[in-house]
């Protein structure tokens, strides 16, 4: 848990970078990533040496040969001269963790930091922050990620094409609803700094660690062949890439893909789970969408090409969970129809949450659902689970200040995923509860309509009023006193 002593020194690294001409917040970040990062492969090399002591063997694959000692945060941040240290990162230390990808770019690491740059302007601001940044500990995993988020969520500005960036706790709760296995290919194709793949590894370390690593093949199968991000933003790739990294993931296949173009047409059933917040504001040109994506459904609006994007992506028996907006359970178009009933009849649509419009802010007060379905290929639905959320454990205002949690009033989160996992076909049928479940035959009577409000059922409240005779009789004596008052101050000003 990153606490307030934590949150004030960030603050202080923040406001450095500020005052120290860097006003960007993704170049803030980015450089602060490569400066958590080069302190994050000294911590690893004293983990390798430490273990290669006790066994007494050479250290396995050392980070930092002989020749490199002096590129290591722990000898480099006691320079005493700013110069020298400026000198030291500038033109060694960073040229090092560019190549560690190797020269020819055999990683999709080293393909991303191929065009990272230094650009910290002088050598007082970057002593002033390796200084702070060496004064925070962050000795577990936990507390890497949490500063890290920390970071992230001081970007208090949506992006272009409605990108803007998910809480973690409405992250943690989709991983959760999803419930990853060790033998999942997790994808998310516009994964910007990696958030539901870093999730979801979480998910993994803390319910599966003993699979994880009970041999070589399953580490590598974890550390590269199970996490999958897209996106076309090469910083964000790069802070993506590290943010993996810091949460202990070696080499995950985060590609630079633009998801909906032509180029990546032929891309298909990989993956057996997609987590994803997809841009919502976005509308491209036919010419520049795949073709095959137009031909499932023939739109611009980039939030049903995802939608349409994911069925692609998924495995048959693949599952996601997804945010939409609003706008796509109950839109009137064709597309939105098409899709919606593609949903129901041809895959299973497990499941929709509903969000309350103030789970984004202060990015964006869009109203937006969690749509849960299973690619099948050969139809399913049954039913579909609806819950709706009506608090997230934050206030619903641009602070978002943390509420208590432990009542279920100010937190549904702890509920849904009990209502989620302990959902059948028997029960839940009550439409005044917060979930219940619609029939299949219900839904398709109202054109694929998903709005929650199209189902539940509102109980109002009954309320007792007083009867005509003794409301006017009240109005009399009201009237009697207003007029004996007005006599009263008409004899004074006479």
């Amino acid at each position: 848990m990153i606490t307030g002593a934590i949150k004030s020194q960030v603050d202080q690294i923040w406001n450095a970078f500020w005052s120290g001409g860097i006003s960007n917040p993704m170049e803030v970040i980015e450089q602060m990533t490569y400066l958590l990062f080069i302190k994050r492969l000294d911590e690893l090399q004293t983990v390798k040496e430490k273990k290669a002591a006790r066994i007494g063997k050479p250290v396995d694959k050392p980070i930092f040969h002989a020749a490199h000692s002096t590129l290591r945060w722990s000898v480099f941040k006691d320079l005493g001269d700013p110069a020298e240290l400026y000198r030291v990162v500038a033109d060694e230390v960073f040229p090092f963790i560019k190549s560690l990808g190797g020269v020819a770019g055999e990683s999709t690491y080293a393909a991303h930091m191929k065009d990272a740059r230094f650009t910290i302007p002088n050598p007082a601001l970057l002593a002033k922050v390796v200084d702070m940044l060496d004064g925070i500990s962050m000795e577990d995993r936990d507390t890497k990620g949490d500063l890290y988020e920390y970071m992230l969520g001081k970007i208090a500005s949506a992006g272009q094409n409605g990108q803007f960036r998910t809480p973690r706790h409405i992250i943690k709760l989709m991983v959760e609803l999803m419930a990853p296995k060790p033998a999942d290919s997790i994808c998310d194709p516009a994964c910007g700094t990696a958030g539901f793949l870093v999730a979801a590894a979480e998910y993994l370390n803390a319910h599966h660690s003993d699979e994880l690593y009970q041999d070589s093949a399953s580490a590598k199968r974890f550390n590269q062949d199970t996490f999958h991000g897209f996106d076309f933003d090469s910083t964000m790739l790069r802070v993506g890439s590290m943010n993996m990294l810091l949460h202990g993931v070696e080499n995950p296949a985060i590609e630079n893909r633009d998801s909906l173009s032509e180029g990546h047409a032929g891309v298909e059933g990989q993956f057996s789970l997609i987590l994803a917040n997809p841009p919502f504001a976005g509308s491209l040109d036919y010419e520049s969408c795949a073709k095959d994506l137009q031909q499932i459904v023939k739109t611009k609006k980039t939030e049903l090409l995802f939608l349409a994007l994911f069925l692609r992506l998924l495995k048959a028996g693949g599952r996601a969970a997804v945010i939409v907006p609003d706008g796509v359970l109950f839109g009137s178009s064709k597309a939105h129809k098409t899709l919606r009933r593609m949903l129901v009849e041809e895959h299973k649509l497990d499941g929709i949450v509903s969000m309350p419009s103030g789970v984004f802010r202060p990015y964006a007060g869009v109203s937006t659902a969690i749509l849960l379905f299973t690619k099948t290929n050969s139809g399913g639905t049954d039913h579909v689970w609806f819950y709706d959320m009506q608090a997230d454990g934050y206030s619903l205002d641009d602070k978002r200040n943390e509420l208590d949690a432990s009542k279920h009033e100010n937190n549904n989160l702890p509920d849904i995923l009990a209502r989620w996992h302990n959902r059948n076909m028997t029960a839940g049928l009550d439409r005044t509860a917060q979930s219940f479940l619609v029939p299949k035959a219900e839904i398709v009577g109202n054109d694929y309509d998903l709005s929650i409000n199209r189902y539940k059922q509102v109980v109002y409240e009954q309320v007792q009023h007083e009867s005509p005779q003794k409301i006017l009789a009240e109005l009399k004596v009201l009237e009697a006193e207003i007029m004996r008052g007005m006599d009263e101050l008409e004899g004074m000003l006479s």
